[in-house]
Order: C-alpha cells, then sequence, then structure tokens
C-alpha cells in the first residue's frame, strides 16, 4: 500500500507542483497533526515533525530533496525569529538573578557531554574497526555536536504551556549560549581531526581562530542592529510599523551573518539582547508581536526538518552506534546540568527539572554534521550524517514530552500570560456573585432602598416568579427617578428597571464578559443559565479587581 501511495506522488516534482501548494500542504496539515499530537497530550512540535516525515524523504515523498532545499530561507528566518525571541528574554534583570548559574550550567552540560560521547564513541567504534585514528576522530567530532542544544524545540515547548520562572528562565539562557560552546569545541575537534586524518590540515591555532572571529562577528553584528532597531521601536508606535521594522532587522541579520560567515542564532539572539535592555517598555510590545506572527514559520521549520529524514538507511551498525550516541549524550546532559546547578548553588526546583529540559537537538547539531560531511567526505561524514539525523529524529520526538513534564511538574507552567489571555482562561462561573438579592416587579420602592443599604452591589437583576429575567434596577436609575417623579412612595420595581441590553452565561469567559460590558458601555451584567434564569451577577469593577489580584499572584509565584 504505501509503494503504490508513494508511486502516486513519486512523480510531482516542481514542475508539476508549485511552491505555493507545498507551502499550503506543508502549514495546514502540520497546524492539523500538531493539534491532533496536543489533544492526546504530547507537544504541537512532534506533530510537526511527524507530518513531515509522512510527507517527506520516509513517506509519500510529496516535499523532495530539491524543494527542502528550495526552502532553506525559511529554515534560517525559523532560527532567526527563535535567536531574537530567547535574545529578548536575556533583560538586565535576568542576567543579574540567573546569569551565575547559567554559565555554570551551560558549561558544565556541554563539557560533560562532549566527554561522555568522545569517550564512548571512540571506544564503541575501535571496537568495529580496530581503526585508532578514524575512531578518536569520529569521537570527538560527534562530541562536540553533542554539547549543542536546540533551541527551538526548547523555546517552541515553553511558549506553547506559557511557562516563566526561575527554570524556564534558566534553559532560555542555556539554549540561547551553548551554541557558542558548542562552535568553539567543533572548532577544536575538526582541527584535531584532520590532523589525525590528513598530513596537510590546518593547524590548530589557525581553526581555533574561525570560532573566535564567527562569535565576536556575530555579538558585534547583532549589537549593532539592536541598536538601530531600538531607536525606530522607540520612535513608532503603530503595530504594523513595529512588525515590520523587526522582520526586516531579522532578516537583514540573518542575510549579512550568511554574507560574513558568522553565527546567525547568535547574531539574533544578541540583536534581540540589546533590543530588550535599551528599551524595556517599547521592545515587550515589539516582542509580542513578532511572537503571534512567528507560528506559521516554526511550523514550516519542523516540517521540513521531518521531510528530509530518510530512516531506511539505517544499517545494524549505525543503529548500535546511535544508541551509544544517544546513550552518553543524554546522561552527559542530564549528570553535567545536573553537577553545574549544584556548584551554582541554585534553587531546589532547578536542580531537579533542569537535566530534564536539555534533551532537543535540532538545527545546529544538523548543521555541525552537514558541515562534517563537507569537509571530511567519506565513511566519516556519511556516518555522523546519519547518527546525528537518526538521534534527532528520536530525540525531537521525545524530548519535548521531557521538557513538558519537567516544566509541568515545576509549576510554572501558565504563567507567562497577560492579563487578557488570564481573563480567555477564567470562567464567568470562577468571578459571579450568586448571593446577590433578586428584586421582583411588585416589590415597593422602600424594600428596594433596604436593599441598596443593606449590600454594596449597584445593580440587582428583576425577576419574575419563574427566575426568569425582566430587567435591572440600577442605582442611577433610582437617582433618575427620584429627581423627576414625586410619586416615589408608590413605585414599584416594575417602574424602575430599565431593559437587559445583554447577559453571559456562567462558562462563557471573563474576556468575553469584559467585551460585552465595553461593547455596550455596561458597568454589570445578569448571568442565565440555559432555561434564561439568573443565577447571578457579573460587575465591571470585580472583574478588574480579581483579574488583577489573579496577575499579580501569578508573577509572585513565577519569582519565587
Amino acid at each position: 500500500m504505501q509503494e503504490q501511495v508513494q508511486n502516486l506522488f513519486f512523480g510531482l516534482t516542481q514542475a508539476h507542483v508549485n511552491i505555493l501548494l507545498l507551502l499550503g500542504f506543508a502549514l495546514s496539515g502540520g497546524a492539523i497533526f500538531g493539534r491532533l499530537f496536543q489533544k492526546i497530550r504530547i507537544p504541537q512540535v512532534v506533530g510537526y515533525i511527524v507530518m513531515g516525515i509522512i510527507l517527506g524523504e520516509t513517506g509519500i515523498r510529496f516535499i523532495d530533496i530539491d524543494t527542502i532545499r528550495t526552502m532553506q530561507p525559511f529554515n534560517y528566518f525559523a532560527l532567526g525569529l527563535v535567536g531574537f525571541t530567547i535574545g529578548g528574554s536575556l533583560n538586565r534583570e535576568a542576567f543579574m538573578k540567573y546569569g551565575r548559574q547559567v554559565l555554570y550550567i551551560m558549561f558544565s552540560e556541554s563539557i560533560a557531554s562532549f566527554l561522555s560521547v568522545s569517550i564512548l564513541i571512540t571506544a564503541a567504534s575501535y571496537l568495529m574497526t580496530s581503526d585508532w585514528s578514524a575512531s578518536v576522530s569520529l569521537g570527538i567530532l560527534l562530541g562536540s555536536i553533542s554539547s549543542a542544544t536546540a533551541p527551538a524545540v526548547t523555546s517552541n515547548i515553553m511558549w506553547e504551556y506559557k511557562t516563566r520562572g526561575a527554570l524556564t528562565s534558566t534553559v532560555f539562557g542555556i539554549v540561547a549560549m551553548d551554541d557558542a560552546v558548542a562552535l568553539a569545541l567543533f572548532a577544536i575537534a575538526a582541527s584535531v581531526a584532520e590532523t589525525l586524518l590528513s598530513s596537510s590540515a590546518p593547524g590548530v591555532g589557525a581553526s581555533i581562530l574561525r570560532p573566535v572571529f564567527e562569535i565576536t562577528g556575530s555579538i558585534l553584528l547583532g549589537s549593532f542592529s539592536g541598536g538601530a532597531l531600538s531607536r525606530l521601536l522607540s520612535r513608532y508606535h503603530e503595530d504594523d510599523r513595529r512588525l515590520a521594522f523587526s522582520l526586516g532587522a531579522i532578516l537583514l541579520v540573518l542575510g549579512l551573518s550568511l554574507l560574513l560567515n558568522v553565527d546567525i542564532l547568535l547574531s539574533a539572539m544578541a540583536m534581540g539582547i540589546v533590543v530588550t535592555n535599551i528599551i524595556p517598555r517599547e521592545s515587550k510590545e515589539a516582542f509580542e508581536i513578532v511572537s503571534k506572527f512567528a507560528p506559521p514559520i516554526y511550523i514550516l521549520f519542523f516540517v521540513l526538518f521531518g521531510a528530509k529524514l530518510e530512516i531506511a538507511n539505517i544499517t545494524p551498525r549505525l543503529l548500535a552506534m546511535s544508541v551509544v550516541y544517544l546513550v552518553a549524550r543524554t546522561g552527559g546532559k542530564m549528570y553535567g546540568s545536573r553537577a553545574g546547578a549544584v556548584l551554582a548553588g541554585a534553587s531546589d526546583k532547578v536542580k531537579k527539572y533542569i537535566p530534564f529540559c536539555l534533551f532537543s537537538q535540532a538545527g545546529v547539531a544538523i548543521g555541525f554534521s552537514i558541515m562534517v560531511a563537507h569537509r571530511f567526505p567519506g565513511k566519516i561524514g556519511d556516518t555522523i550524517v546519519i547518527i546525528i539525523t537518526l538521534t534527532t529524529l528520536l530525540v525531537e520526538l521525545a524530548g519535548p514530552a521531557f521538557a513538558k513534564r519537567a516544566f509541568t511538574q515545576s509549576g510554572e507552567t501558565g504563567l507567562n500570560i497577560t492579563e487578557e489571555e488570564l481573563m480567555e482562561k477564567c470562567k464567568v462561573r470562577e468571578l459571579m456573585d450568586t448571593d446577590i438579592p433578586l428584586l421582583h416587579p411588585e416589590m415597593p420602592l422602600r424594600n428596594i432602598l433596604k436593599i441598596f443599604s443593606e449590600h454594596t452591589n449597584l445593580y440587582y437583576p428583576v425577576v419574575d416568579r419563574d427566575m426568569t429575567l425582566k430587567g435591572v434596577v440600577t442605582i442611577n436609575s433610582i437617582r433618575d427617578t427620584f429627581m423627576e417623579s414625586e410619586l416615589n412612595n408608590f413605585l414599584l420595581a416594575f417602574d424602575l428597571m430599565t431593559p437587559v441590553v445583554a447577559s453571559c452565561g456562567p462558562d462563557d469567559s471573563v474576556f468575553t464578559a469584559k467585551r460585552i460590558c465595553d461593547k455596550f458601555y455596561l458597568e454589570c451584567l445578569p448571568v442565565i443559565d440555559s432555561d434564561k434564569k439568573v443565577i447571578g451577577v457579573i460587575e465591571s469593577r470585580s472583574m478588574r479587581k480579581l483579574i488583577s489580584r489573579k496577575f499579580m499572584e501569578m508573577q509572585k509565584k513565577a519569582e519565587e
């Protein structure tokens, strides 16, 4: 059956299917699969990758390798958005509070994974090949690649589950900066491997200067661009202009990084750091706008990643090496990060859960493997590409689940939300007043005034004997009646009530209730059930007070 489906789609190339149709399939299918996986409590990113596998080389081959190469700019753009967003979270306060533990954990987990993978892969390869030089070269190259952590996947999990707190800030800092450590380790490993495998390789010193140039160039380019973007964002306040300037700056930095051959992720991250620290208030709004634009780009990024995986090229030997690499990297990341957290004196929450947040590897690791394939063509290059591709697939499927569990159990999910999102999350039944006295149409004015004097509410529903809503009596309607009528002693609730303009249900969100109040300029809404019977009221002042209190409680919890 699979062969028939592949034959059906195999002949569809760029001559038959235009790029817009491919984008439509990838984006729509990825979004659908992401939602389906989210329904069964699996992070959306896994659904995106599975959709890519189905559409790509392993599946129906609707997206071929040439198409993936054509779509490479989308991958760069996604990494740029990730870097810019991560940089935006690293403000001065976060550096002062978590900077020390970020550095300790970052160096500890990077070096630990490098050493564990290098030693175990070298030993396993030597047992299989008896070639010492090739085994050491393979070991240190894979060791350097293993030290990188995928920022796109990890930040996507934190974005999806709205995480905020000490663990989130620490993970953000690590995934943002450990690429620099991985880059330095890779440069040293590549130069040593060239020395072992070839007598004409460049010296170690010359190879070390290359990552120094890349890191320094990335920081300078990002810092200069961040300063220019800060001036623009502080001058213009329209959302559309801020979005255009932010995306334009990201694209310019990515293009210049590729032109200068420096690291695109570090450049975008440096720009985000500069912007969020120069104009903290204006940048917060700009980052929110960019984050709303980014999801489709992230979906395409992960779908294309899944599409280029070729699972059929795996042999038993490569499978065994992949298992060794996966075990060594996972152990190094877990024990290294734990040791770093202990040395840094991090909180118990960070010590306990940080080992489960750093499994993912994707863009940077794949990029390093491709560089190895170009620099070391042949057996070593091909072996590394397949091992990294296979293990990346496995950790991208399992890593998000571990990260989600860690953030959930640490109590940091759902804390990084705005007041609007909090109102959308809360239901009217949580805030409505169910003890409010109900008036009847025949109730005399003296009884109504007594109720007003004994309660703090300013609005009272008028209901008939079946509890059906008939109107509302407000303090304003009583005041107007006193001013205009001389028959106050004979007035009933029926004479005082005003028509009901709008109402809401107990399962409506507080945001919906607030939007109704704003639309009709109301300070109070009756709450009615499915039978149109009054069960309470919700007042705007109560909504504002309780939402503000909940929001402050969430912020305080995130800072613990």
